[in-house]
C-alpha cells in the first residue's frame, strides 16, 4: 500500500512537471521581423510589471524621435483601428495569414489612404475616438511594407513604438520574445530579494518578511542564514527580480518562475499568452499592499484564492508550503527569461513551534474572494462581486463629518480592487438637486468621480477601488476657453476646457457641422485646420458637459 501512495504521487508530480512545459508553447521563428528600420532595442519587454497590469507587449526604442516609418512585421492585412485619449493612442491591428495578429501603438500617423479611410469614419460616427475594424480587402499589406509614422500618442511617457504579438482567434497577447527577434540575450535573471508570508493568515493582514540574497557564483543563496526556521506551518513565497538583455542596463521583467519543495513542484507562473481582460490579475500576482505602502515589487510564487489570471500552473499546494511536520525542508527557485536563462535559489526552511506567536483577528467582518460580500452600515453600503478581492480582506470602517458632506473611509486604499464594487450612500439632498449629484471615491492620491444613481433616499455608483467615499452636488458647469475671432494665421484651434469634477465630453460644430478634434492625452481638444474650414467667416459652437451632467456651449463668428 506504501509504495502505491509513493508510485502515485510521483506520478502526480511527473504530471505537473509535465503541465509546466506544456505551457511553454513553440512559436514561428523567423516569421516577423522587426518593424522599424533601425536596431531593434527594448525600453520594456512583455511582462514588465505596471500599475495595475502587466506589459503586454515590446517597447521598442526609437532613438528619441518620433515620425520614423513603421513596417509591417509580416504578410497581412490593416483588420482594426484604435484611436483613444490615452492608452494606445492611435493603433493599428494587422492580421496575418498564419494566424497571428500584431499591434502597433503610440502612433502619429497613418498612411495617407489608411489616414482618409480613418478620417471619413470619424465623421461618420462623430466621434474622434474609435475602434474600428476595417473590411480585409482595403488595405493588404506586404511584409516590411510601410503603413504608418512612430510616435508620442496617448499613455506614453516617450517616443517609441508598442508592439504586440497575438493570437488572433482568441486576442490574447503572446509573448514576442518567444518569436525570435534580433535581440541578443545571454543574460540570466537577477534575483533582488525574497518576501516570506504566514499562510494562516491572509497576506493582506501582514507584512511580508523580507529576505536579503547573495550571489555565489551562478548560483543564489539568503544572505544571513541559508537554513530559516519559521513559526507558521503554512508559508508561501514572493519573488523579487529582473532580467536585463546583453550589453543593456534596462531592467525587464521576468518570464517564469517555479517553487519546489524537496524537489517536487509546488507552483509555477509563466507570463505569456495573456488576454487583457486578465492583465488586472497582475494585482494578484503581485503584493499589491506591499508595493502600495512604500515596499519594493515582488511576484507570488503561489497563486491568490481569487486569482483566475491563468499564468499560474494548477498544482495540490498552490505554491503554499506546508512544513506541519517540523522537518527541515530544501526549497528550490528557478526564475527564468524569454530566452530560457536560468537563476537559482536554494535554502531550506523548517517549522519551529516555539517560535509561534498566536495572531488576534484583524477584524470581524470580512471579504472573501469567490463570494459576493456585503457590508452594512448607518447610512453606508458596500456590495462585492465574487471577483471584487483575491485574498481575505478584513474591513476596516470609519464615518467622519466633513465641511461638505460626510466621508466612509471603506477598506484602505492598499487592498486592491478586481471588479468593481457598488457603494450606496443614504444622503439628504434637495430634490431639485439630486441629478447634479456625483460621489467622489479618493484612494491616496487617485479621485475618481462617478454620477450617483439614485433609489429613494440612497445613491450609488461603482468603483474599482477601496478608500473613502462621499456624496457631493456638482452644480457648476464647466469653463471654455475663448479663441481668438480671427485665425487666418493659425495653423489650429485649441480649447482646454476645465471644470471641478472632469469633462465627460467635447462637441464641436462648424456651421452646424460635427468638426473633427484630436483629443490626445485627454485634456486639451485641437483642431489643425484642413478642408473642413475653408476660408471665409464660420460659426463655431462647443459643447462641453461634465460627469454631473453639467453642460456648456459657447459660439463664436471666427474669421479664417
Amino acid at each position: 500500500m506504501k509504495n502505491r501512495v509513493i508510485a502515485t504521487v510521483l506520478i502526480i508530480a511527473c504530471v505537473l512537471a509535465s503541465s509546466v512545459q506544456a505551457q511553454q508553447k513553440t512559436y514561428p521563428k523567423g516569421y516577423f521581423r522587426n518593424p522599424l528600420n533601425i536596431k531593434m532595442e527594448l525600453v520594456a519587454n512583455f511582462g514588465e510589471l505596471r500599475n495595475n497590469h502587466w506589459h503586454m507587449g515590446l517597447d521598442i526604442r526609437t532613438q528619441q524621435r518620433e515620425n520614423l516609418p513603421v513596417h509591417a512585421a509580416a504578410e497581412g492585412y490593416v483588420a482594426r483601428i484604435k484611436i483613444e485619449p490615452g492608452g494606445f493612442g492611435r493603433a493599428v491591428y494587422i492580421n496575418h495569414p498564419n494566424g497571428f495578429t500584431t499591434l502597433y501603438a503610440h502612433l502619429n500617423a497613418f498612411m495617407p489612404a489608411l489616414e482618409s479611410w480613418v478620417k471619413n469614419q470619424q465623421y461618420l460616427k462623430q466621434s474622434w475616438a474609435v475602434e474600428l475594424t476595417v473590411p480585409p480587402h482595403l488595405f493588404p499589406l506586404q511584409k516590411g511594407q510601410f503603413f504608418a509614422y512612430s510616435g508620442n500618442t496617448g499613455g506614453s511617457a516617450g517616443p517609441h513604438v508598442h508592439f504586440e504579438i497575438r493570437d488572433t482567434k482568441t486576442d490574447n497577447c503572446l509573448n514576442p520574445l518567444l518569436f525570435q527577434f534580433p535581440i541578443a540575450d545571454a543574460v540570466p535573471p537577477s534575483l533582488t530579494r525574497l518576501a516570506l508570508y504566514d499562510r494562516n493568515r491572509s497576506t493582506y493582514a501582514q507584512t511580508p518578511q523580507l529576505l536579503a540574497l547573495t550571489k555565489t557564483g551562478s548560483a543564489y543563496r539568503l544572505l544571513q542564514s541559508n537554513s530559516i526556521k519559521v513559526g507558521t506551518d503554512k508559508i508561501s513565497f514572493a519573488i523579487g527580480a529582473v532580467d536585463r538583455f546583453t550589453a543593456s542596463a534596462n531592467p525587464n521583467g521576468i518570464y517564469s518562475a517555479r517553487i519546489f519543495l524537496d524537489d517536487e513542484l509546488q507552483s509555477a507562473f509563466i507570463l505569456d499568452d495573456i488576454n487583457y481582460d486578465k492583465t488586472r490579475y497582475f494585482n494578484a500576482q503581485t503584493d499589491y499592499r506591499y508595493k502600495y505602502s512604500g515596499g519594493p515589487w515582488v511576484q507570488h510564487l503561489s497563486r491568490m484564492p481569487g486569482d483566475e489570471s491563468g499564468v499560474y500552473t494548477p498544482t495540490v499546494s498552490n505554491g503554499v508550503l506546508d512544513l506541519s511536520d517540523g522537518a527541515p525542508h530544501s526549497v528550490k527557485i528557478e526564475v527564468c527569461d524569454a530566452a530560457q536563462n536560468l537563476s537559482v535559489l536554494r535554502f531550506s526552511v523548517q517549522y519551529d513551534a516555539a517560535l509561534h506567536k498566536p495572531q488576534s483577528a484583524a477584524g470581524i467582518t470580512k471579504l472573501v474572494p469567490n463570494y459576493v460580500n456585503v457590508f452594512e452600515e448607518d447610512g453606508f453600503e458596500a456590495f462585492t462581486t465574487e471577483r471584487s478581492v483575491y485574498d481575505t480582506v478584513y474591513v476596516q470602517y470609519k464615518k467622519t463629518p466633513s465641511p461638505l458632506s460626510v466621508l466612509h473611509s471603506f477598506v484602505p486604499p492598499s487592498i486592491p480592487a478586481h471588479e468593481g464594487i457598488t457603494v450606496r450612500i443614504k444622503a439628504a439632498v434637495p430634490e431639485n438637486l439630486r441629478n447634479k449629484v456625483i460621489i467622489q471615491s479618493i484612494a491616496g492620491t487617485r479621485k475618481t468621480v462617478e454620477k450617483g444613481v439614485w433609489n429613494g433616499d440612497w445613491v450609488s455608483a461603482k468603483f474599482r477601488q477601496f478608500g473613502t467615499f462621499e456624496v457631493l452636488v456638482d452644480d457648476k458647469p464647466p469653463v471654455i476657453n475663448t479663441p481668438p475671432q480671427d485665425v487666418s494665421k493659425s495653423s489650429r484651434i485649441v480649447f482646454t476646457p476645465t471644470d471641478n469634477f472632469g469633462i465627460k465630453s467635447f462637441r464641436a460644430e462648424l456651421d452646424g457641422a460635427w468638426l473633427r478634434f484630436t483629443n490626445n492625452g485627454g485634456r486639451t481638444w485641437i483642431y489643425s485646420f484642413d478642408e473642413k474650414f475653408s476660408r471665409g467667416a464660420h460659426e463655431l459652437t462647443i459643447t462641453v458637459e461634465d460627469i454631473a451632467g453639467n453642460k456648456t456651449t459657447k459660439t463664436w463668428t471666427l474669421r479664417r
